[in-house]
């Protein structure tokens, strides 16, 4: 079987970020993904200081870059290739998943978090931009990046801080909601149904310590609960994975953090 091309994406901009780790992330991602035998990423937008704003004004900032990753996976989607992305932050799934969407309408996303990302401007008690990166896609509120996406596409992996309304949503629509425990894999298996997979890794999804990230909830994922849920997913038609919030340092002024345990993870859908 001929083996589908891979696009490598980076980006850079702004994001709703609440620090200025995630950028530097994404860009020590990319260049892992060159050590393992990638093409040199394509980078979209230009670093900028967080402003640790509210929804609004974050997505306004925001706005000109997301638009560019658009165009790029709008380019990537178009010629058939598989998208693998790091994309700092989870607000650029604002962007990245209505093109997806277009492109593969029947594909199942799993979203592999610490939290649902399922609220909306009303909803929200942060105003966190990035805690509305699924229900513009999905047409709950306009973001003016589009939608295309449907609830029902919605696999989510690892949630254990879900706030009420998400909870009340999940219900409603009858979203798969696998949390951490035995059998993960199986779970996530009989979640997929045969569907073609795109993956979303926020990589709060993991137990705090395993790798830097804006947030930490106890009882996450370990590495090889990760590894194990790539093979199931790479037994299917995996269209792309993006990955966030990886941070390149624990702290602002720490030393630089290695993707590499994160990179070997992943490696069932990325080899």
């Amino acid at each position: 079987m001929r083996r589908k091309k891979v696009a490598y994406t980076v980006f850079q901009g702004r994001a709703g970020d609440h620090n200025n780790l995630a950028m530097p992330g994404a860009k020590s991602l990319g260049e892992a993904f060159t050590l393992r035998g990638g093409e040199i990423p394509v980078s979209i937008g230009t670093p900028e200081p967080a402003l640790n704003l509210g929804w609004r004004e974050e997505l306004d900032a925001a706005l000109p870059d997301l638009k560019a990753v658009q165009a790029r996976f709008e380019e990537v989607f178009s010629t058939g290739a598989v998208s693998v992305s790091a994309i700092s932050r989870c607000a650029v799934s604002l962007a990245t998943l209505p093109v997806m969407a277009k492109h593969h309408p029947d594909v199942c996303v799993v979203w592999f978090d610490a939290h649902a990302d399922l609220n909306t401007p009303e909803s929200s008690k942060s105003g966190f931009l990035g805690g509305l990166a699924l229900t513009a896609p999905a047409g709950l509120w306009n973001s003016g990046l589009g939608s295309g996406l449907s609830l029902d596409q919605l696999v989510l992996v690892g949630q254990r801080d879900l706030d009420p309304f998400e909870s009340a949503l999940i219900a409603q629509h009858g979203i798969p909601c696998i949390p951490p425990g035995d059998n993960l894999a199986e779970r996530l298996r009989e979640a997929i149904a045969g569907r073609a997979v795109y993956v979303h890794l926020d990589c709060d999804v993991l137990e705090p310590g395993i790798v830097p990230t804006d947030y930490a909830h106890e009882g996450g994922l370990t590495l090889a609960d990760l590894t194990l849920c790539c093979e199931i997913i790479a037994a299917h038609t995996f269209v792309g994975i993006e990955i966030a919030e990886f941070q390149n340092a624990w702290t602002p002024d720490g030393a630089p953090v290695s993707p590499a345990p994160l990179i070997d993870a992943l490696m069932p859908l990325l080899k």
